[in-house]
């Protein structure tokens, strides 16, 4: 599979669209922003950051200050992969966050979304 695509595809493109995806469900953006800073150790100085500054999927995780350590307990499936097979670790982590934005959309509760 090809995934240059999802390399280059800029976060700052994205982030909106988890957004009204959230906000349609009647979730928030800080509910959002929540997940991004578990999932990459971003906080909100440094996320805005990289959205003003439009980088890319890849320097975004290239960039994060850290991986959650409880990503490993992220399963399922998400776009038709299981999540816990992808072999590439740039778009695992892609579908890491698509997977718990997914999960918030569905009204999963915070606590159970950052697997406390």
């Amino acid at each position: 599979m090809d995934n240059t695509r999802i390399y280059r595809m800029s976060f700052a493109g994205v982030y909106p669209l988890y957004i009204q995806k959230a906000e349609r469900k009647g979730r928030t953006k800080e509910e959002v922003d929540e997940i991004i800073f578990w999932l990459t150790g971003y906080n909100p100085v440094s996320l805005q950051q990289t959205i003003d500054d439009k980088i890319d999927f890849e320097h975004f995780f290239k960039q994060a200050p850290c991986l959650n350590p409880n990503v490993s307990k992220i399963s399922g499936v998400i776009c038709g992969y299981r999540i816990e097979d992808i072999e590439d670790p740039l778009v695992q982590k892609v579908r890491y966050l698509d997977k718990l934005i997914d999960e918030l959309a569905k009204g999963r509760s915070m606590e159970k979304i950052l697997r406390k």
